[in-house]
């Protein structure tokens, strides 16, 4: 498998950024190669109850002053069903979502700002307050 860069973000607020290569959501945890590692061979697990959502990310520095567009052009048409996803901690996320099923641990999110760093979100169900439909 591919190694993809990641930023997981914790449900204290905690964060680490790293590369996996073995994340599924459909278990429990994965492996990430820790960026600030002191050995880059050195992995650390990742339980996915402990996690807010799995940023899966374009570039590790992001853009800070970058105002991340919220809504669709009127000529995109996404696939699946437009979202607006807002966390416990007030986070808002809006994009569109092929699979929500509250019941399930998590689902992803592919961000409406095609210019964002996020390529894709995975968030966990349990720490999010709200999915409302666009």
């Amino acid at each position: 498998m591919e190694k993809v860069k990641i930023v997981a973000r914790y449900l204290n607020g905690r964060m680490i950024k790293g590369v996996t290569q073995d994340f599924a959501p459909t278990k429990p945890g994965f492996h990430i190669f820790p960026t600030e590692a002191v050995n880059p061979m050195e992995s650390k697990e990742i339980l996915l109850r402990d996690l807010k959502a799995v940023f899966f990310v374009r570039d590790f520095g992001g853009r800070a002053d970058y105002d991340e567009r919220k809504k669709y052009a009127s000529e995109e048409r996404p696939s699946g069903r437009i979202v607006e996803v807002t966390f416990n901690d007030g986070e808002v996320l809006v994009g569109s979502t092929l699979g929500y099923d509250p019941k399930r641990p998590g689902f992803f999110v592919f961000p409406a700002d095609p210019k964002s760093n996020n390529a894709r979100v995975f968030a966990l169900s349990k720490a999010v307050r709200l999915v409302r439909y666009l």
